[in-house]
């Protein structure tokens, strides 16, 4: 293991089962994880918001998270604040000299964005780290869901931007797969996670 590397393990689609928010936080503490990325949907319907962040914080794991389309930024904000957390929405965060920013919500749902509030946020987060290094349309991803469309704000920022990775979920048919977009290694984390170095 490269200790100079970034370990993340990044998962979504948790939708408050409390029984898997243990397991992947006994994994981060077994695999050594530096940060826990959660990509959304963290709770279903914005119920259920007990005990999916604070088994992360109880292994002492630095915790990332963004909303899904399953609940609020208010909700996201609230978790954040009261574990400690950073809410990555319209955000940025600087770690071990990578730079993360980020977007919540999707396109569909409970609580959507249109496609130019969902560029405009990836953009106001990249803005603040671009001297540093929702799956998008067109993606692989959304060819495994009739029902969620890919995200053309997402699709036209990872083309102007040209993050090295993009983290999602959402599409839960997906979990798993990567592929690349130009330069830009997306993955699908889903709620078994993914670990991944940077």
């Amino acid at each position: 293991m490269d200790k100079s590397k970034l370990r993340i393990l990044a998962a979504g689609d948790i939708h408050g089962d409390t029984s898997q928010a243990n397991k992947l936080a006994d994994q981060a503490e077994k695999e050594n994880i530096d940060l826990v990325v959660l990509s959304g949907d963290l709770t279903y319907a914005e119920t259920s918001t007990e005990g999916i962040i604070g088994p992360f914080i109880k292994k002492h794991k630095k915790v990332i998270l963004i909303p899904g389309n399953h609940e609020t930024v208010a909700t996201a904000d609230f978790l954040a604040e009261l574990y400690g957390a950073t809410n990555l929405h319209g955000y940025s965060i600087k770690y071990k000299d990578v730079g993360l920013f980020g977007c919540g919500g999707a396109n569909i749902g409970l609580f959507q964005l249109g496609e130019d509030e969902i560029f405009e946020l990836i953009k106001k987060g990249y803005d603040r780290i671009k001297s540093m290094k929702n799956h998008p349309s067109g993606s692989l991803m959304e060819k495994f869901s009739n029902i969620f469309p890919g995200s053309d704000g997402v699709r036209k920022a990872v083309e102007t931007f040209k993050p090295d990775i993009l983290l999602c979920s959402h599409v839960h048919e997906a979990e798993g797969i990567e592929e690349m977009i130009g330069k830009t290694k997306v993955i699908n984390v889903g709620k078994k996670g993914k670990i991944i170095e940077v």
